[in-house]
């Protein structure tokens, strides 16, 4: 990868990280494009189970620079031809995606921090939806996010105030999974990642497709889903496996099949 875009991989996780801390991880053209990159060839690897993405220095990122502007392209089109790919390639992956955030992620990296499947957060970090201090609106689909989280009065009040959301609040309102010690971020992110790639690689994959796929749908074709992964799954090498290792009182060695 390039400078501004970390790619190292531990066992089965790789470690995806922005690499712009001296402008605080702010998204330009390049590393919007390089972000989308790294995250698909974790997708296309076959040893990579679990990716950690995360931020150099004292933030995860804070939003677009605003200083580089737009860069010749329009907004419209910096919106959908260089963070939608981005955010697709974290939606699509069949692997899960968690979000380690130091420090803060506002504008579009709070919409990054929020698309990824799991998020942990420094306990000194926080979210921010600054756009109406900008007189711009919420982008990178973070307003679908917001009110699908948190529902509609809730999500309008956290962005028309634009205040911070401290970790704290982020997990009592199920923006983040979990708030640690500053310290410990990028330790317990890497354990956390480590612990699901023991995990049968299949089962996460259906598990998030399916569970995405609830998010806007009914329950009638989240059930069928549902009904056509186990079909699947059911007798497949893993499945016969854990069944195994359960009755075996052992851990599972599971290969992906």
């Amino acid at each position: 990868m390039t400078d501004i875009v970390s790619y190292k991989q531990q066992g089965a996780v790789a470690v995806i990280t922005l690499n712009r801390p001296d402008a605080m991880n702010a998204f330009t053209a390049e590393l919007s494009l390089q972000t989308q990159l790294a995250l698909e060839r974790a997708a296309a690897d076959d040893d990579v189970r679990v990716v950690v993405l995360t931020g150099e220095g004292r933030c995860f990122s804070a939003g677009a620079d605003l200083k580089a502007g737009f860069e010749g392209r329009s907004v419209f089109g910096k919106l959908h031809y260089e963070y939608r790919p981005v955010f697709s390639a974290v939606a699509t992956m069949p692997k899960p995606v968690i979000a380690a955030v130091p420090g803060s992620a506002a504008g579009i990296g709070m919409s990054l921090a929020l698309h990824c499947d799991l998020l942990v957060m420094a306990d000194n970090a926080f979210l921010l939806s600054p756009f109406t201090t900008i007189s711009l609106v919420p982008d990178g689909g973070l307003s679908w996010l917001l009110v699908r989280q948190l529902g509609y009065r809730r999500a309008f009040q956290l962005s028309v105030e634009s205040e911070r959301i401290p970790a704290n609040r982020c997990v009592e309102l199920g923006l983040a999974n979990k708030a640690v010690p500053a310290e410990d971020l990028q330790s317990v992110a890497l354990e956390w990642a480590q612990m699901l790639a023991k995990r049968a690689p299949r089962s996460l994959e259906a598990t998030k497709k399916t569970m995405r796929h609830a998010i806007d749908n009914d329950w009638a074709s989240t059930f069928s889903l549902e009904a056509d992964w186990q079909q699947a799954l059911a007798g497949s090498e893993d499945n016969i496996e854990g069944v195994a290792a359960f009755f075996e009182k052992r851990e599972p060695n599971f290969k992906g099949k």
